[in-house]
């Protein structure tokens, strides 16, 4: 082997050259990334409540968990899947379908990601109040090998893949042991101080560096993320939550922030008009409804009552006033597209009907009931809640209406505080049977069906229904028994219809958001791309 020397090689001067030319790249190689390196200022209504991926089932859990997290596969915008932490997969039988993980992937800590982190976060996931109806299916999670493992469920079930967007790998050696005041550092405690409510290691693009609640996120990227294709400059994100929606816009349109959502439907037209702003739509399926807590109040179990209340309701009315027509008026759970929905069902709001059913029911003269909503979660979601009080009280029904932020309104959901509760849901795995598990199952402590059933309702053929579907594979028979569900909800009326909430996002030019949004309201912030 031949060895140059520098100092001959170069001249007298060769080695202070070599340094030079090395002192000099690094600079450019410094200057060049200090240039690409972007910095995103977004606001959303509210910011993450927990840090907790499996603290509570919900849009801005599942839309925190894809920033610092990373699921085994997740939804593209066409509705079908893309490898994530799993690089690909395959069904071995009717029960069994394997994953290979992708290998050299690291936790933000530091820790490789491997089999045993999926096992325990699926674990996990099973033992979460919010989680664990999702998995009720499935018998267990084995490992074939280090980066291999497999979901077994406990007879064919046609959702294997969608459920596996829900698992995001959690590091297992992060979560050991106890914290500094002696407790488990890997508990759930749903709207508690726990260790993983504030703290998280995950393998996702962005670590949290700075976290005020209800005042401000910050975030950077990772620099050892695992997903080198993707075309995401974003190296640092500050999240301001801003609930008041005229404040949010003016926040965008002053150029104070880059990006919000949600988009309020009185200012859309205004935004698109706007040239150095993009506006973003999209058709939605989250389903507005109220629940009637039949155990709370004697006349809610009444089935004419809570009929009437349902004509009473003008739920397209609220759509073309409150909503400015960004909407759908709905009268079952599953949107058009879903495989339960059912063309027949259509919205009936219908004053005399209403009234008629009252007097039928024994209270021609009314009651009074409590009710409460969020003011920060749902699009004009208390302004939703104040027409639908003004409607009831047509019907002699006194509500009184409580409206509060989300981080005080769920404490209070949990609790079914009230006697109306307002309840949002999209279907995280693009099912109709979803919504029924997780709404209008009979609540079970031990499976976590009924977990978000305010309203106590329970119908053994409904809940026949929601387990017979999730065994069966033929796609018809499935619609078959799906529909019957909204049909069954629809005429004992178990639930108030209001709308299927569309989608809008905005961004100032220069900031691309359309390719990273999607319908489940998922922005994959690691792969935006910003000037």
């Amino acid at each position: 082997m031949k060895i140059i020397n520098c100092k001959s090689f170069f001249g007298g001067n060769g080695l202070k050259l070599i340094f030079s030319l090395l002192f000099n790249s690094l600079i450019a190689i410094t200057l060049t990334t200090a240039v690409n390196a972007k910095t995103l200022n977004m606001a959303y209504d509210a910011d993450p409540v927990s840090l907790d991926p499996h603290e509570q089932l919900s849009g801005g859990t599942l839309q925190l968990s894809h920033m610092i997290f990373d699921p085994l596969l997740r939804w593209n915008r066409d509705l079908g899947f893309d490898a994530r932490l799993a690089e690909k997969w395959e069904r071995v039988d009717e029960k069994t379908v394997r994953f290979h993980l992708r290998k050299g992937v690291k936790f933000h800590s530091g820790n490789e990601m491997t089999a045993l982190d999926v096992r325990w976060t699926f674990d996990r996931l099973k033992r979460s109040p919010d989680f664990k109806g999702i998995f009720v299916p499935f018998e267990s999670l084995n490992i074939v090998d280090k980066y291999t493992i497999e979901l077994v469920t406990k007879e064919p079930y046609p959702l294997v893949l969608h459920t596996a967007t829900y698992i995001f790998a959690m590091d297992r050696k992060f979560y050991d042991g106890y914290d500094s005041k002696g407790r488990a550092k890997d508990a759930i405690v749903k709207h508690g101080d726990a260790f993983a409510s504030s703290n998280a290691s995950g393998t996702g693009p962005f670590i949290i560096t700075k976290r005020e609640q209800g005042v401000r996120v910050d975030f950077k990227r990772f620099n050892n993320y695992w997903d080198k294709r993707s075309p995401g400059n974003v190296d640092k994100i500050v999240l301001t939550p801003i609930k008041e929606d005229p404040t949010r816009v003016a926040a965008l349109l002053s150029g104070d922030v880059d990006f919000i959502a949600p988009v309020p439907p009185a200012d859309l037209d205004r935004i698109d008009r706007d040239a150095n702003v993009d506006l973003v739509t999209m058709s939605g399926t989250r389903i507005i409804t109220f629940q009637l807590n039949q155990k709370r109040r004697s006349e809610l179990k009444d089935k004419r009552v809570r009929q009437a209340i349902v004509y009473a309701v003008n739920n397209a009315g609220i759509v073309k006033k409150i909503m400015r027509g960004f909407g759908t008026a709905a009268a079952q759970q599953s949107p058009k597209g879903y495989i339960g929905y059912d063309p027949s069902l259509k919205p009936r709001y219908n004053l005399a009907k209403a009234k008629q059913l009252m007097k039928e029911a024994g209270y021609a003269n009314g009651f009074t009931a409590s009710m409460m909503a969020p003011n920060n979660r749902y699009v004009n979601d208390d302004k939703i809640a104040e027409a639908v009080a003004g409607m009831l009280a047509k019907i002699k029904i006194k509500i009184n209406l409580k409206t509060m932020p989300k981080a005080q309104y769920w404490p209070k959901f949990d609790e079914r505080a009230a006697d109306i509760m307002m309840i949002g849901w999209h279907s995280d795995t693009e099912d109709s049977s979803n919504f029924t598990e997780f709404l209008l199952h009979t609540p079970d402590e031990s499976t976590g069906y009924g977990q978000y059933n305010s309203g106590n309702y329970s119908n053994a053929r409904v809940d026949k229904l929601v387990v017979l579907n999730q065994k069966e594979t033929d796609p018809a028979k499935r619609r078959s028994m799906l529909q019957e569900i909204e049909r069954i909800l629809h005429e004992e009326a178990a639930f108030v219809p209001l709308h299927w909430q569309d989608r809008a996002w905005a961004a100032r030019k220069g900031v691309d958001i359309a390719p990273i949004l999607n319908v489940m309201n998922f922005p994959y912030l690691g792969d935006l791309k910003m000037n």
